[in-house]
């Protein structure tokens, strides 16, 4: 089972006791590296498999690599080895278990629709409006970082934080009382039993004496922790990841753990793979050029097996149309010469920028599938804005003023829409007619006072937009966000920023139709919309157009990524992570094996305006163009207000940040002792 490894996979293969790090880059056989492992153990070191544990992320994964063991040492070994996601161990660990904490093993695992509802009916018995998702959330980050409801109630401060640890206290009594476990509680429950019964913590440890975890850079803490205790009796811990891939910040994985792996286990081996099996050695020059700009990182170096290629290709467009255009004509041209659409993929770092893309495919007849999300046209936000302008197009469309009556929030319950649905069908007139045609009194009693009245307001919204629509196309769209303020609604959402961008995006894309066109009306324009959204009549050659994030794991022979540009990649602003823009950058470099494309523009639609943008900096720290005006940053952005730590003088504070060259002097108080130090002697605390 050795004899298809390289010295590398061999090394980490046979290394048996103690905790390992197998720092593997991209494409380097990382699955074939840990399936061989275990195969290994149980098949020639003669490990029984029931006192393994090998742990991943997806059920996908868990299957592929029990199958690959499988096929390494065959059946006839009794139980096959424990190869399961964190949460399935949860699951399995707290059937046996749960009853320490008082807790029958008759519990019932909730979705997160039942968490959804849950959630609803305690936020509407509470008086809080707040956005649910945010609400379920909030909670699920409580659970990962071990905050009890009473440990929350007593540090929030803001109002909204406050009604949110109220309905957090309420969720978990519910949930204990009719013995109902959610997604989270899996592992914090898990936890919560090890870490209060010593004997029963040793006991499980020594059962699991050989312990393995996939994509170790996207565990959080509460994992982390977890697996400490797993590992307790006997430090026999290997976990296989990329620093350089660690992409889920956003979600609460934790870069620290994989990079502080050796210092938080003792003795740890560290073994690199760094012989890649997918790309050319260009593509991989770019990947570790652009990599090595970040300062907290391990380091490795990636080689290809496959060895030269031809160099990646920049395409230089004048504006997303053009550049949508020009890829869905290369790909035309590439599947006519045979080449499998399979094969082929574009990827893009924000969503919103999947508009112009379905929009130039589809006028090139050029198929496509969005990969892990939905199509712009049929985005929430985006189906909201078309409903309204729906309405002002034809106020009788009942399926669309049923969308927009209580969007955003206006009071308007089930009840009153329901009752107002039955009238105008007695009546037999639209909606909208019933409401027009009722005085305030009889709407009031049709549904009640608040209802009557902002149904009311909503009409005289409609008559106003109406008009300024016969005026002016191009002036309404602001006027309509004024008044509906839609992009207010969906602001305090977990996704809002994302949903605002899209919401920008179908702004701009509308007045860019009126300059085109300057005669449009708002019927014709929600018939190009229409034809847009269609894609029955294009061909059964579909290409893959996916977000970074969803493409980490796939590789394609002929890649395309566009939006290389500041502020669209990386993605610029507050919250905002250099160095995990830099390792989006290279996971999305690094799923191109022979021909990739990176693709920059002059202007884009951003925010609701067309806007002039600079090439992105990515470009230059991968040394595929020689821009002296390109921004490269050689280390993390710091701020004042930061704390950082000095090798000699310790612990100390940014007074001031400023460019110097390549990086950032900074000005820096010791304790008292005031020094200007370059930013690449630092690192943050």
């Amino acid at each position: 089972m050795l004899k298809d490894l390289n010295k590398a996979q061999k090394e980490a293969v046979t290394h048996i006791d103690g905790s390992l790090l197998i720092l593997a880059g991209a494409g380097s056989g990382k699955t074939k590296t840990l399936t061989t492992r275990l195969a290994y153990l149980i098949g020639e070191v003669g490990i029984d498999p029931v006192n393994t544990l090998t742990l991943t992320f997806t059920n996908k994964a868990a299957n592929e690599m029990r199958e690959r063991a499988i096929s390494l040492i065959g059946n006839n070994h009794g139980t096959p080895p424990l190869l399961c996601t964190f949460h399935k161990f949860g699951l399995l660990f707290l059937k046996f278990h749960i009853e320490k904490l008082g807790r029958k093993n008759s519990f019932v695992i909730i979705d997160s629709d039942d968490k959804k509802r849950l959630l609803r009916t305690l936020a509407k018995g509470m008086r809080v409006d707040l956005n649910l998702s945010f609400i379920g959330s909030e909670i699920s980050k409580y659970k990962n970082t071990l905050l009890s409801p009473q440990e929350v109630i007593e540090k929030a401060e803001l109002p909204d934080y406050k009604k949110i640890a109220k309905i957090y206290k309420a969720y978990e009594e519910n949930i204990v009382e009719n013995n109902l476990v959610d997604f989270d509680d899996l592992l914090m429950l898990s936890y919560k039993i090890l870490n209060e019964d010593p004997l029963l913590r040793k006991e499980v440890s020594n059962h699991y004496q050989y312990i393995m975890v996939d994509e170790y850079q996207d565990t959080n803490e509460l994992q982390f922790k977890l697996l400490e205790h797993l590992s307790s009796e006997h430090g026999n811990i290997c976990v296989v990841g990329d620093d350089d891939q660690s992409i889920y910040g956003w979600r609460g994985a934790n870069i620290r753990n994989i990079l502080d792996f050796h210092t938080h286990f003792k003795d740890t081996k560290i073994v690199k793979l760094e012989v890649n099996y997918r790309s050319t050695q260009p593509i991989l020059d770019a990947s570790n050029a652009l990599i090595e700009h970040n300062q907290h990182r391990l380091g490795k170096k990636l080689t290809s097996h496959k060895g030269k290629g031809g160099p990646i290709k920049l395409l230089h467009s004048l504006d997303e149309s053009h550049e949508s255009r020009a890829i869905a004509k290369e790909i035309k041209s590439l599947l006519s010469k045979g080449i499998h659409q399979d094969e082929i993929a574009v990827l893009y770092r924000i969503n919103a920028l999947s508009r112009s893309l379905e929009e130039g495919f589809t006028k090139e007849g050029l198929g496509f599938k969005l990969i892990g999300g939905m199509r712009f046209y049929e985005r929430a936000e985006v189906k909201d804005i078309i409903s309204y302008f729906r309405v002002l197009a034809n106020p009788h469309d009942d399926f669309s003023f049923l969308r927009i009556a209580n969007k955003p929030k206006r009071g308007i319950g089930k009840v009153s829409i329901d009752k107002l649905q039955h009238l105008a069908y007695e009546k037999r007139l639209s909606i909208y007619q019933t409401i027009e045609k009722l005085s305030p009194k009889e709407l009031e009693a049709t549904t009640t006072k608040r209802a009557a009245a902002s149904l009311k307001t909503l009409i005289e919204n409609i008559h106003m937009l109406q008009a300024e629509t016969k005026v002016s196309l191009y002036n309404f769209v602001t006027l309509f966000e004024e008044t509906i303020k839609l992009k207010e609604h969906y602001r305090s959402m977990v996704d809002g920023m994302e949903r605002i961008l899209n919401i920008d995006e179908f702004y701009g894309y509308f007045r860019e139709a009126i300059v085109q066109n300057p005669d449009i009306t708002l019927d014709e324009f929600l018939n190009n919309v229409s034809l847009q959204s269609d894609q029955d009549e294009v061909g059964k050659e579909t290409v893959a157009i996916m977000s970074i994030h969803a493409a980490k794991g796939l590789e394609f022979e002929h890649l395309y990524v566009i939006g290389m540009e500041e502020e669209f990649f990386p993605l610029l602003g507050e919250g905002c992570n250099m160095e995990e823009e830099r390792r989006l950058g290279y996971v999305a470099i690094t799923r191109a094996k022979s021909d990739l494309t990176l693709c920059y523009v002059d202007s884009r639609f951003y925010k609701g305006r067309r806007k002039m943008l600079d090439k992105s900096r990515f470009l230059g720290e991968a040394g595929l163009i020689n821009d002296t005006a390109l921004k490269i940053t050689k280390s993390a952005d710091y701020k004042k207000g930061d704390l950082v730590k000095h090798k000699i003088f310790g612990i100390g504070r940014v007074q001031a940040a400023n460019k110097s060259g390549r990086e950032y002097k900074l000005m820096i108080n010791f304790g008292g002792n005031k020094k200007e130090i370059l930013s690449s002697f630092v690192q943050p605390v």
